[in-house]
């Protein structure tokens, strides 16, 4: 009976010793988060998604303590640069369009100084919508304030809609989205009003919808860097292979990096 015991314990011991090395081996993802009204504030879909797709999800609240920004860069494997309110168009030598809404200031200067830092380090990046544009904002890139009156209305982009806005995106032949995705032509969950007008350093561009607007960037410096202006993170039901296929991409670049 003692031998049993102790059997049973040894199994037990060696299967959660396995686990841990296990829970080990998967990446830590970096999430970028909204902060209004001294709360933090992610959508748990980007949560879900670092999950389902291998890895762990680590939620990065703004700071401007540069020690702190430099642990979280130490301590993640790559990270996801959420969407949120627009950027301060000063940031990029802009008066403020009458529709622009700038996200919070503490989330403003956490991510005026994480964007940069966390590209120096070339860890692997998923930028998505306000990632997106806020590092190209940080790498020399502009803006137009609003797609409708700047641009028109050809496309709808958003419709004040979480989850009904889809349009059309065309994909860059030879691109590394176009890999990932295995397409050149894909249906997507839209939902802004700004897009990307010239491109920043070391970026470039590799979807547009045919309005034009520039839909995706890619890192062009040879480290890994997708940045959508869609939300992969809310197709779970309208496409979870697309949304699947872009964080196991991130994720699959954070563990082997």
């Amino acid at each position: 009976m003692i031998r049993s015991y102790l059997r049973l314990a040894l199994v037990l011991y060696l299967a959660l010793f396995s686990g841990i090395l296990i829970a080990d081996n998967r990446p830590t993802i970096g999430i970028t988060a909204a902060f209004s009204n001294e709360k933090i504030q992610v959508n748990y879909e980007y949560v879900e998604a670092v999950i389902e797709n291998g890895a762990i999800p680590l939620i990065l609240p703004p700071t401007e303590d540069p020690d702190i920004i430099n642990q979280f860069i130490a301590k993640i494997d790559g990270a996801v640069l959420t969407g949120g309110r627009d950027i301060p168009p000063e940031c990029y030598g802009q008066s403020q369009h009458a529709t622009t809404k700038p996200m919070d200031p503490q989330r403003y200067s956490f991510e005026k100084k994480f964007l940069p830092a966390i590209w120096n380090s070339g860890k692997p990046l998923l930028g998505i919508c306000l990632g997106m544009q806020f590092t190209n904002v940080c790498q020399g890139g502009t803006m137009y304030q609003d797609i409708p009156s700047m641009i028109g209305e050809t496309v709808c982009h958003r419709n004040g809609e979480m989850y009904t806005n889809l349009h059309e995106v065309g994909i860059a032949k030879g691109s590394l989205l176009e890999k990932v995705l295995g397409t050149n032509s894909t249906r997507v969950i839209s939902r802004h009003h700004q897009a990307v007008d010239k491109p920043g350093k070391n970026l470039v561009v590799v979807a547009r919808t045919r309005d034009g607007v520039i839909e995706a960037l890619e890192r062009s410096d040879g480290k890994f860097g997708l940045f959508v202006q869609w939300h992969p993170e809310s197709m779970k039901k309208a496409d979870i292979e697309h949304r699947n296929r872009l964080f196991k991409a991130l994720i699959e670049a954070a563990r082997n990096k």
